[in-house]
């Protein structure tokens, strides 16, 4: 299993959702757990929120399960598997009951591939090797969900990647990065796939989490876990900039968090509200919480919505939400190992229930 650091700021990027699947009324929730090398998959009842796990689940999977997403046509789910002897992209085929069966081959990827990512278009798959520090680029045959690596692949980043963000037109890829110093977020232009470089911006912290983007695609937040704080950034052109896809950092940036230890950042479909997982919970407290913010719309930063925050189980670690933006999935890495659902309402959590999975899950993607 990979180490613990490897393990926080899976966000946005693991979460898809689809309008046209052919299935009926449910949606459903894949669990990557490493620990079992298993993939537990709920059924979500839309209207409540509520999860009831599939007969046959969990399914075993490759060795370490890392990380998962689906496919915006909801018809094909794929499995990072950076495990012992493993080093390998697993595709599956999603049934109409949310059940899926696997595609092989497998398919090669390089070395320790932990973090997948997907652009919003469901071209192309996106594997950052955690070994390696580079980043394999697969397209992705519509008619197959077939993976194959383009010419190029890998792109050595020359980084250790927390975290991967496309923007919401694909054309950009934004990549966090701890460093002794001063963590990075760098900046990739995306043409077919291919990475070009476009320049690195020093964080706030020397450990930057989880990224997420607006859906307008014009703000990106850092979750910085060192520094207890959140990071805002404009997307060019904007501002001073005008280099498309380059950061600059909001002049009220960064936002204190006292919360402690935030390590993933989501924001909802409509671009309203920031969702932050704090590990630290409040001063003096060990247990962790769900921050949220609702986001100025003229200005991108964000503002603590009342009765924030909402209490989770121990170090949540992740965060996602089903395609209605209703309801709001927290993984836990300790205490309860498992996935907690809630309610949303004007962007207030009404806790619905803990769903245990055994061990700790490191990657969840939700499907209607």
């Amino acid at each position: 299993m990979l180490q613990k650091a490897f393990l926080l700021g899976f966000v946005l990027a693991v979460v898809a959702g689809c309008g046209s699947c052919g299935k009926t009324g449910n949606h459903y929730l894949y669990a990557a757990i490493p620990g079992a090398s298993q993939l537990a998959i709920f059924r979500e009842d839309p209207y409540s929120g509520v999860l009831t796990q599939l007969s046959g689940s969990p399914y075993m999977v490759g060795n370490g399960a890392q990380s998962v997403v689906a496919h915006p046509s909801g018809k094909y789910l794929y499995v990072a598997n950076p495990g012992q002897g493993e080093n390998d992209i697993s595709l599956f085929d999603i049934n109409s009951d949310g059940s899926v069966n696997e595609v092989t081959p497998r398919t090669a990827a390089g070395n320790l591939p932990f973090l997948l990512a997907m652009d919003p278009a469901g071209n192309f798959l996106y594997a950052a090797n955690a070994a390696s520090n580079n980043i394999s680029v697969y397209s992705i045959a519509s008619a197959s969900g077939v993976l194959t690596q383009i010419t190029g692949s890998p792109f050595q980043v020359n980084l250790s990647a927390k975290s991967l963000a496309l923007s919401p037109s694909g054309n950009f890829l934004y990549v966090s990065a701890p460093s002794t110093v001063n963590g990075v977020i760098a900046a990739f232009s995306v043409s077919s796939g291919v990475l070009t470089f476009i320049g690195a911006t020093n964080t706030e912290d020397d450990d930057p989490s989880g990224l997420a983007i607006t859906p307008n695609g014009k703000y990106l937040y850092s979750g910085n876990a060192t520094a207890n704080s959140i990071s805002i950034y404009c997307i060019a052109p904007c501002g001073t900039i005008t280099a498309p896809g380059t950061l600059q950092e909001l002049a009220q940036s960064p936002l204190a968090d006292q919360y402690k230890n935030p390590v993933a950042v989501l924001v909802d479909p409509t671009g309203s509200y920031l969702y932050v997982a704090n590990q630290g919970g409040g001063t003096g407290s060990s247990s962790g919480n769900v921050a949220t913010y609702s986001i100025t719309a003229s200005t991108g930063f964000p503002v603590a919505v009342v009765d924030s925050p909402f209490g989770t189980e121990p170090e949540p670690s992740f965060l996602a939400l089903d395609p209605s933006g209703k309801y709001l999935y927290v993984g836990n890495q300790t205490g309860n190992a498992g996935i907690e659902a809630f309610g949303i309402a004007s962007g207030s959590l009404n806790t619905i229930a803990t769903y245990s999975v055994g061990n700790s899950p490191t990657s969840i993607a939700v499907v209607k």
